[in-house]
């Protein structure tokens, strides 16, 4: 019989066999039988001399030999990385895997023995044997890390992280939450930037299993629960694949996770309608934002807390200019949503791309405009600032809460002020509030707070307010979607001069009065007087003084 290692390429057919052992659920060693149909022994005895792993389990009266060990590898992350720590009679370590070439999972159990562990190839079967529990030995079909590899493992912590995961994407979450506490664990996704608690078990164990199950899927340390770690990783879901952002934080009870959704085809799938007004922005606004992001340069910065749409209004706006006419280029972390066109580069700070150095690559590119996903450090926004006063047009987002707060946060960064403010074309500050739902809807005696509070901001006077009850229609929260309320600040010369001659923040504030932007509590005033949302709303979102 001619050997498979004469007749195959046996370095190809291990790679495809990878390929297929995740897309169908068994091993690469059965994955390699049914390509080249050779003889189990024989494969095997290739394997070993041509790609350098060890040995097999050939029968089961030999599976004796050896005792799987789940000291160091417990049980449910052995499933999930489809691999068992094995000893041998002579004192000797082995790793029976699903896929012996797969080097995160060998170097974690690595990590747990103190030494390598000798590699070995295994069926199926035999591996569900090893571990004990064959109803769990099936593959959870399309969830994997973000670099392409995948992690097949079923059961019920598996399916707990899954539907979690396809109920929030189902929602339009933007996070999924799983909270461990002294009872187990507590799943709760973020609907309209609200925590709303999807499901609960209890258990340490199995709240353990949930944040193991979860650091497999990024590829992180499933060894350390002590440090914070972050990762990304991706799902297959029936509308297509969503990117997800990982970070595990430890606690007192043991460790939570957070999941961020990043749907990136969402807006590509409707770029030739998407526009601002989508975003709920009022007439003056809309005009005003299109105006700086139409100049040919400067700097236009979206501003406000994590979660106000800083970022898909400046994807918004990105997508009116994109005409094909002018090279628009954005450095981002991560790339959230994908734009036809665009060149899109992800931040690597694990590999030295960070916005700083990308963005001064990017210089180089030949680009018209520019989005810098976030500012924040000093470099990156001296760098930002060259840019804009070089010729490019800058868009960019900060984390601050109000315009003189930008300009608090870039005077500690110890940039050139006047170049900064000769480089600001403009600011869009800005929050997203729950719209109330029109089914539900209902209405009380507003306090004699609110009263003065609703004639001071808007001028008005009031005396019912509107309440959020709750209905089949709004998943009982009273409130169905968000619209945007935002103050748009133009920068003119005696803005530049206030800022540049070291003027306070209540300076800067009597500016923009001045100029008649539209305070955020004022817009949320007429949003309660239009019925579009509550006072609680406004209190939660934009603050009451």
């Amino acid at each position: 019989m001619t050997g498979p290692s004469e007749r195959f390429d046996l370095v190809e057919l291990v790679s495809a066999a990878r390929a297929q052992s995740d897309r169908d659920g068994v091993t690469v060693l059965d994955a390699l039988v049914r390509r080249t149909g050779i003889d189990v022994l024989a494969l095997v005895e290739a394997l070993r001399t041509e790609v350098g792993i060890d040995s097999m389990l050939k029968a089961d009266e030999e599976v004796r030999r050896f005792r799987p060990s789940f000291q160091q590898l417990d049980r449910s992350t052995a499933r999930q990385l489809r691999c068992v720590v094995l000893n041998d009679a002579d004192g000797g370590r082995w790793l029976a895997a699903a896929d012996p070439w797969d080097e995160m999972a060998v170097q974690r159990v690595t990590r747990l023995l103190g030494q390598m562990p000798r590699l070995m190839a295994v069926t199926q079967i035999q591996l569900q044997d090893l571990l004990g529990d064959a109803s769990d030995a099936s593959p959870m079909p399309d969830i994997g890390a973000a670099e392409g590899r995948h992690v097949a493992a079923s059961g019920p912590v598996v399916s707990f992280v899954d539907a979690a995961i396809k109920s929030a994407c189902a929602q339009g979450a933007s996070d999924v939450h799983f909270e461990s506490d002294r009872h187990g664990m507590t799943v709760k996704l973020r609907l309209d930037g609200v925590l709303s608690r999807f499901a609960s078990e209890r258990g340490d164990q199995f709240a353990q299993e949930v944040i193991s199950r979860i650091k497999v899927m990024a590829q992180l340390d499933i060894t350390e629960r002590r440090l914070p770690q972050d990762g990304r990783c991706r799902v297959s879901l029936a509308d297509g694949p969503i990117d997800l952002r990982v970070s595990i934080m430890p606690s007192v009870h043991g460790e939570d996770a957070v999941l961020r959704i990043l749907d990136k085809a969402r807006l590509g799938k409707s770029e030739s309608t998407l526009t601002l007004e989508q975003l709920g922005f009022g007439t003056a606004a809309l005009k005003s934002i299109r105006e700086l992001a139409t100049l040919p340069s400067g700097m236009l910065l979206i501003t406000g807390p994590t979660g106000s749409g800083k970022t898909t209004t400046v994807y918004a706006a990105l997508s009116e200019i994109n005409t094909g006419e002018e090279k628009i280029v954005t450095i981002e972390d991560p790339v959230e949503y994908e734009l036809a066109g665009v060149l899109q580069i992800p931040v690597n700070e694990r590999k030295g791309l960070t916005f700083a150095r990308g963005l001064r690559s990017i210089l180089r590119h030949d680009p018209d405009r520019i989005l810098v996903g976030e500012i924040r450090d000093a470099e990156t926004a001296e760098i930002a600032v060259q840019s804009a006063l070089t010729g490019h047009l800058v868009f960019t987002t900060v984390h601050a809460n109000s315009f003189a707060d930008i300009v608090g946060r870039f005077r500690h960064f110890g940039l050139d002020m006047f170049g900064f403010m000769s480089a600001l074309n403009g600011v869009v500050v800005q929050r997203l509030v729950r719209r109330l739902c029109e089914r539900c809807g209902s209405s009380r005696a507003a306090t004699t707070e609110e009263r003065e509070w609703m004639f001071r901001w808007a001028g008005l006077e009031c005396e019912d307010a509107p309440v959020a009850v709750g209905c089949s229609e709004c998943r009982q929260s009273g409130f169905r979607g968000r619209f945007v309320v935002s103050e748009i600040h133009a920068v003119d010369d005696l803005l530049r001069d206030t800022v540049t001659d070291g003027g306070a923040m209540s300076a800067i504030r009597t500016q923009a009065e001045v100029r008649g932007v539209q305070s955020l509590r004022a817009q949320g005033a007429g949003a309660i007087a239009e019925r579009r949302t509550t006072f609680e709303e406004i209190r939660r979102v934009v603050g009451w003084h």
